[in-house]
This record gives structure tokens, sequence and C-alpha cells, in this order.
């Protein structure tokens, strides 16, 4: 299915470095219109193959998810509580960070999360934050290194909004195409750009916003949607324990965007090596204060 995705495909094809080279392949996009970004898109939305899987649908999936967060709030609550003391001492601002998200069939939700970067008024913040660019608070690098941040998401999935594993949810003018399951916590793209803030990190600033509307938005949504399409219980088991495991698929991602391994830093390719989960991609809330987090 690796023709799914037309504008990361045709970059790559035209290319006369062989494998990806990152500067190059945001030139490109940079090149394209705006117009002509958005036709390639919408081709290669169509040449997806639209099905869920019956788990993603299913009642039993909701009520795994349930299930999971109940049993594990009780636990967690001293958790909540440190993390929220936390970011509350250590700067200035409030400690949820709230972000209007699309969600199923186009319903809107905000999502909750610890915040983890400077509390800006107005809209000052990149709109694409790299791993050279963040304005973290304190303890903003300790909470999303372990995903601490995202904990305030179990009340999205009670809630009914969200699920523990799916599509990470986005920005409306990011969301490609329609979901027909509850966005998730973790999941498939999730764990294959866990790290794709180094990647970015290594382009040009004015290459960033292009490169990644052109090339990597389109290719999370395509390995969402082929996720969706045969996830089962056993798979969002697996993708759990990945998650928690913090197992970053840095193999999926040099394969799916042709990147030869070798021009990859080596921290990247390395799982077992701590690292913030820090990509940020979009505009800021209405308050300026942070913008989206890793494998969004």
């Amino acid at each position: 299915m690796s023709t799914n995705v037309v504008i990361a495909s045709t970059g790559l094809k035209n290319s006369s470095v062989g494998p990806l080279d990152l500067r190059e392949g945001a030139k490109i996009a940079q090149k394209a219109s705006f117009a002509g970004r958005t036709d390639s898109m919408q081709v290669s939305l169509c040449l997806v193959e639209e099905r869920v899987s019956h788990w993603s649908q299913s009642r039993f999936k909701r009520l795994f998810d349930i299930g999971c967060v109940v049993l594990t709030l009780p636990l967690l609550l001293p958790v909540f509580l440190m993390v929220g003391l936390a970011v509350r001492l250590t700067s200035r601002g409030p400690v949820l960070f709230r972000q209007k998200r699309t969600g199923r069939y186009r319903r809107s939700f905000t999502i909750l999360k610890f915040r983890t970067m400077e509390h800006i008024q107005g809209d000052k913040r990149s709109k694409v934050t790299t791993a050279d660019n963040q304005q973290f608070t304190p303890v903003g690098p300790f909470l999303r290194r372990w995903k601490l941040d995202e904990l305030p998401q179990l009340f999205n999935v009670l809630m009914g909004d969200m699920s523990l594993v799916g599509p990470r949810p986005k920005l409306p003018e990011h969301q490609l195409g329609e979901l027909r399951c509850r966005p998730g916590i973790t999941g498939a793209a999730t764990i294959t750009f866990a790290r794709e803030e180094h990647m970015l990190a290594r382009l040009p600033h004015h290459d960033v916003d292009d490169y990644y509307h052109s090339i990597i938005l389109p290719t999370k949504f395509r390995l969402d949607r082929e996720y969706a399409a045969c996830a089962t219980f056993a798979s969002d088991l697996r993708l759990i324990l990945d998650t928690v495991l913090r197992r970053w698929d840095s193999e999926t991602i040099c394969r799916t965007l042709a990147i030869d391994p070798i021009e990859m830093p080596s921290n990247v390719l390395k799982t077992k090596v701590p690292l913030p989960l820090t990509i940020a991609v979009g505009r800021p809330d209405m308050t300026g204060d942070e913008s989206m987090a890793s494998g969004d």
C-alpha cells in the first residue's frame, strides 16, 4: 500500500539523492502550491480503503477502555496530584492545557493535558515545534519523556471522546478525512512517529511546516487508516504495552519515508534511550499556551 501516499512517493521517486534527504524533501514540498498539495492529498485519501475493523467500533472496545481507566485511576490519583503540583509550582499559567480537537465523525471536543510548555499570551509560538525551538517548563521534558502529560486524557476516554488506542486527535485544519473510530491516546502512527521532532530539527526552520503537511501528515493518516482496518483486541494490547515500555518503531519511520537508517541520528534509532516526546504540531490554543504533542 505504499502508493497510498501520493505526495511522499512522488517526491521520493523524483529525488536524485536516493534515500530521502530531509532538506531536499522539504524543498520539493515547498515548491508545491497549496492547491496542488490539497489535490494530491485528496487523491491519496481516495486510494486508502475506507473500512474499519469490527473491534474498532465495537462496544467491547468501549467497555475495555472504561474498565482499564476505572481500574487504574485509583492507582494514578497520587501521580495526578504530584504532577499537577509540580506544574503549578514550577511555572506560571494553568495546570491543564485545553485545546479543541477533531473526534469521531468530525465532532469536536476539548482535549486535556498537563501543561509542559511556558505559558505565552497571544499567537507567538511556532506552528510546528521541533526539538530545537521548544520552550518547556522546568518539569516539561520529564513529563513528556514518560508521557505523564497525557494522563488527563483518561478523563477524555471516560467521557467517550477518546479511546486508549486509535488515531491521535488533530486540529480541524490538520484532520485528513473523517475518523470512523474514536481517536486514541496512543496508536500506530504515534508509535512510529514518536521521535519525529529529531527529524524536523534537521530541516531549515522555514521548510518545516511544508514538509510536515506535505509528507508526514499524509503518512500518519495512512498508517492510522491501515491499522484501524485490521485492529483487534490483541493489537490494541500490544500498542498499549509498547507505549508503556517506550518501544518506539523507528524502523517503520525509516521504511515508510524511505529514509536510510544511517542518515538518522543514532539516538533516534536506539529505542532504549529516553528522549523527550516533544514534537508539537499545530496552532496554539486560544491562550497561545501550548502546541500539539508528539505523535499528533
